[in-house]
């Protein structure tokens, strides 16, 4: 699975969910290239169970480099339904392929007008170009 970039929608603290229309209702989260490439060399990533409550702009798991631990945030609400599970020990995908292997969670979103809340690409770029 491989989504482009300019297709996602934003968190301000670098996380993005995609909505596939092979699955309706259920967004795919992770952490941008840009995140990835602030953080550095990854060493440890705790994430969340299937079955559990998520809420847009709360803390959903971690990411750890040599340089900081960094809290994850969920750009959407509702349940978790799937977790990509191998990615803990195969933290170089998020290096490699962030939008695509390295994607984090599943979600069955509760509100999906939440991601109009979220930002665009254009916004999204201009943040990261101004940090």
């Amino acid at each position: 699975m491989s989504i482009v970039p300019e297709n996602l929608r934003y968190l301000d603290s670098h996380e993005w969910a995609h909505v596939s229309t092979d699955e309706p209702g259920i967004a795919t989260v992770g952490i941008s290239s840009f995140a990835v490439e602030q953080l550095t060399d990854l060493v440890f990533m705790a994430l969340p169970k299937v079955g559990q409550e998520v809420t847009a702009g709360h803390e959903f798991g971690e990411v750890e480099s040599v340089k900081a631990v960094s809290p994850m945030y969920s750009p959407v609400s509702g349940t978790v339904v799937g977790v990509h599970e191998e990615l803990v020990n195969r933290l170089d995908s998020l290096n490699q392929d962030p939008y695509g292997n390295g994607w984090i969670m599943k979600v069955r979103m509760s509100d999906p007008s939440e991601l109009t809340k979220l930002l665009d690409w254009p916004t999204y770029k201009h943040q990261c170009e101004n940090s």
